[in-house]
């Protein structure tokens, strides 16, 4: 059984929208097309509550784009984004939310970020994830989306160390590429064991 993760396809990660990642609308057709090939569809959604602690606006003095200490390590801090019931935390108009088996969403623990579709910020935490998957009977991913550097790398990494064959389609994605973070993620994922398409 084949399952294909689409990574926080949301407005605010697309052009316009709070933290956008360039040309992120323009894989959205893609992903529509590949969803008819696998058995399965799961759409991730960034759900921040507002004043999320890895909002840069939650720390006076701090700019987007830093960084501060957390207890779980080192954090980004970002623009405030896809914050609840906003515009921005709704999914591309465009992505064909109706095929999704399961949506999940994550970071809505307001002391802890979530990249990974599989755990939080603090590698323990399971968002429910590798449940759903074990329990349907799949083992075979292919992930897209946004951003491949950030949920999608983090994302495709825990699948690997989780035991699942995981594929990253690079043309249905798009990376931030932040002072060479996509560089290093391309790595990370290679010795992961993730297959880049």
């Amino acid at each position: 059984m084949r399952a294909l993760i689409v990574i926080d396809i949301q407005n605010d990660f697309c052009p316009g929208g709070a933290l956008a990642v360039t040309g992120g609308d323009a894989i959205v057709a893609q992903v529509n097309d590949m969803m008819a090939q696998f058995d399965a569809v799961v759409l991730t959604q960034d759900w921040h509550p507002a004043g999320h602690s890895s909002f840069a606006s939650s720390h006076p003095g701090k700019a987007p784009f830093g960084t501060t200490e957390m207890p779980y390590g080192t954090q980004v801090l970002w623009p405030d984004h896809c914050v609840i019931g906003t515009g921005g935390a709704a999914f591309h108009p465009a992505l064909n939310g109706d095929r999704a088996d399961l949506v999940l969403r994550k970071g809505f623990r307001p002391g802890i970020d979530s990249y990974s579709a599989f755990f939080e910020n603090d590698r323990k935490t399971p968002t429910g994830l590798e449940g759903y998957l074990r329990t349907r009977g799949i083992e075979d991913l292919t992930l897209v989306g946004l951003a491949t550097d950030f949920c999608v790398n983090y994302s495709a990494v825990d699948a690997a160390t989780l035991g699942f064959r995981v594929t990253v389609a690079q043309e249905a994605c798009r990376a931030i590429d932040m002072d060479g973070s996509l560089s290093a993620a391309l790595d990370g994922m290679r010795a992961a064991g993730v297959t880049l398409a």
